[in-house]
């Protein structure tokens, strides 16, 4: 039945895809300086958070495993990593914790990518024991922990229970042994929540915002009847959960949710990112085009990448959050409900 899930997870992921449209990083707009550009040559675009450093500020965002053809979809986004050097995170380990012999539709992450940078990915109830196993298993550098409860809540055979969820989280974080990454599953991390992970210990979190993946969609479109319907476009967008993350200490912030492009990658980098993580966007041309088109794909967001930093005058990530940005539309209205002063993005650079 798991396993069945999962090949369901990728197909309903991939039927949302050609949907995905507009979303809130349209409200985020950089103001043009005409002679601020700089030299693609003096781009930078490592880029570091909790100790981890990584050559580029991109990363594949956990996905699947748990089948014979999420493995293949694994085998795939793996190779990719490798040869473009960004690093990867894997899809929740539950089903290899549920079912040892799933093992290979993980561990071709490693096999594949013996040298790039793996999260072992694990939801909220993992025990410390099972994680290791997991960070084990890929011979994982860091450890993402997802917490997912509206997609719990949608999900037929979900979770009910989520109040004990806290008190895993610092465990899990005491106990890895590597860097820990809290992220949401597309519904977002309120500056709220970020602050209970920062006292938890959890020293980055991904804030996983809506506008990409659906995952409330995607488990009623597994109910016959439908009837949590109502949940599709739950929580805040990535760009509002970094606007709301702005100035906050003791917790280093990654974005994903709704990625589509190099310059939302760029738009997220100047809201505070340390990194940016895409998952459906990469998903689709990996199984509609195969793995070269894929790791065409990176490099072709790499190389754009540097050359919208070069643009904007940016010569490395720091440099980015030192950009004019201006914010607008319902995004705007969400910040000034939300008491969030944007204003002073705009004239950042002190022109």
């Amino acid at each position: 039945m798991t396993a069945e899930r999962k090949d369901q997870h990728i197909e309903l992921a991939l039927a949302q895809q050609p949907g995905i449209g507009a979303n809130d990083f349209d409200a985020v707009r950089f103001v043009h300086h005409a002679l601020a550009g700089g030299d693609v040559t003096a781009v930078d675009l490592r880029t570091s958070f909790a100790g981890v450093h990584w050559p580029v500020p991109l990363y594949i965002n956990g996905m699947t495993g748990g089948s014979a053809r999420a493995g293949e979809v694994n085998r795939g986004l793996a190779i990719a990593a490798r040869e473009t050097g960004v690093p990867i995170a894997s899809g929740s380990m539950s089903a290899y914790f549920k079912d040892p012999s799933q093992a290979d539709t993980y561990r071709v992450l490693r096999r594949e990518n013996p040298d790039g940078f793996v999260l072992a990915n694990i939801n909220a109830e993992t025990s410390v024991e099972q994680a290791r196993r997991g960070i084990e298993l890929l011979a994982a550098d860091a450890l993402q922990i997802h917490i997912n409860a509206v997609q719990e809540t949608a999900m037929p055979e979900g979770d009910r229970a989520f109040s004990h969820w806290p008190e895993r989280i610092a465990e899990l974080v005491a106990g890895a042994g590597v860097p820990v990454v809290v992220k949401e599953v597309g519904f977002g991390l309120s500056r709220r929540t970020l602050e209970r992970l920062r006292d938890l210990g959890v020293p980055a979190a991904d804030v996983a915002g809506r506008g990409g993946t659906d995952f409330a969609r995607i488990e009623n479109d597994r109910r016959r009847l439908g009837e949590f319907a109502y949940l599709s476009g739950w929580g805040q967008s990535a760009p509002a959960c970094l606007l709301e993350a702005g100035g906050l200490e003791g917790i280093d912030v990654l974005g994903s949710g709704g990625v589509r492009h190099p310059l939302d990658v760029v738009r997220a980098l100047a809201l505070g990112a340390a990194a940016v993580g895409v998952s459906g966007r990469f998903l689709a041309v990996l199984v509609q085009e195969g793995t070269e088109a894929l790791i065409a794909e990176i490099r072709r967001w790499q190389g754009q990448l540097t050359q919208l930093m070069a643009l904007l005058g940016a010569v490395d990530v720091p440099s980015l959050r030192r950009t004019d940005v201006l914010i607008t539309g319902e995004l705007a209205e969400y910040c000034r409900l939300r008491g969030i002063d944007v204003t002073g993005l705009a004239r950042r650079s002190g022109t």
